[in-house]
């Protein structure tokens, strides 16, 4: 049987499908180009669009497990919500499917709303699933390389509460173990749902100190202004897109978003170690940077 991977030429996804291949699954990578798409050996390309329901059904066919990633998109509950109801059609056995932390909570912000539709209906259903719920993706501070290095600034307004910001290599892993703890079953598992965060609830200023130790060089935090922020994002993003973010901005600076001991427990158990830091991230990238 099958693991049908969607996503799967962006940063989680792509390392999901490389990670399954690795251990000896089967592997169908979903991508609207599989001509372009450069997988591992043994990985079937397969062309199909999540809002394409007859491309879906063939893809779906003889998968035995899903991994369910949609990007953020104008469109992206459409795309989740269907995709699960073809999934549950073709007899899919296990789902893994990407939320995002805060998903009930963050009702302005529209993917995060989005995701906690598909939350419920993976509840009413009661679909076999595993729903991961990552916070921030420390990933996303590698595109601030220029302002950091030339300027000394650490931009994202993430506020002063602490946001848990977590590794997309922790995503990835704790994706893959719990599809192919799925996939190795006999029969469908409960549903289960993990908290994914780093070890650390950061904020603005302590984000720019990081910086500043890694690099040997002052680094200051650019404070909370969402307007620039906002048109910032709408230079290389569509404005809906720019404003969904600075929702989420302004949520992360009123209410925060701080991991509990018990979710980083949780995740520990599942990784078997503890989740990466964000400063190992950016000694990383550092060096990398230098080089």
């Amino acid at each position: 049987m099958t693991i049908l991977v969607t996503g799967s030429t962006g940063r989680i996804g792509a390392r999901v499908v490389a990670q399954l291949a690795q251990s000896g699954a089967t592997v169908r990578a979903l991508t609207r180009s599989p001509e372009k798409a450069r997988f591992p050996a043994g990985v079937t390309a397969i062309a199909g669009d999540l809002l394409d329901a007859q491309a879906m059904r063939q893809a779906l066919a003889g998968v035995k497990t899903l991994f369910l990633l949609v990007s953020n998109a104008a469109d992206e509950l459409t795309q989740a919500i269907n995709t699960l109801g073809l999934a549950r059609e073709a007899g899919v056995q296990g789902i893994v499917y990407l939320s995002v932390t805060r998903s009930a909570g963050y009702t302005d912000v529209s993917h995060f709303t989005a995701k906690h539709a598909v939350e419920k209906m993976i509840e009413q259903l009661d679909l076999p699933a595993t729903i991961l719920r990552p916070s921030y993706f420390i990933q996303n501070d590698v595109a601030q390389k220029d302002l950091l290095q030339q300027a000394g600034l650490y931009v994202s307004p993430v506020g002063t509460v602490g946001v848990s910001m977590v590794d997309v290599r922790d995503i990835a892993d704790a994706a893959v173990l719990e599809l192919l703890r799925r996939h190795h079953a006999a029969q469908a598992l409960p549903r289960e749902t993990y908290e994914l965060s780093g070890p650390q609830a950061l904020t603005g200023p302590s984000l720019a100190a990081i910086w500043s130790e890694v690099l040997g060089r002052p680094v200051r935090y650019a404070g909370d202004d969402l307007d620039s922020f906002e048109k910032n994002v709408a230079t290389r993003a569509p404005a809906w897109l720019a404003y969904d973010m600075r929702a989420m901005m302004r949520r992360y600076q009123q209410d925060g978003a701080v991991a509990t001991d018990t979710d980083i427990a949780r995740l520990t158990t599942l990784l078997g170690r503890p989740p990466r830091s964000y400063r190992d991230f950016a000694l990383e990238t550092a060096r990398q940077w230098q080089a």
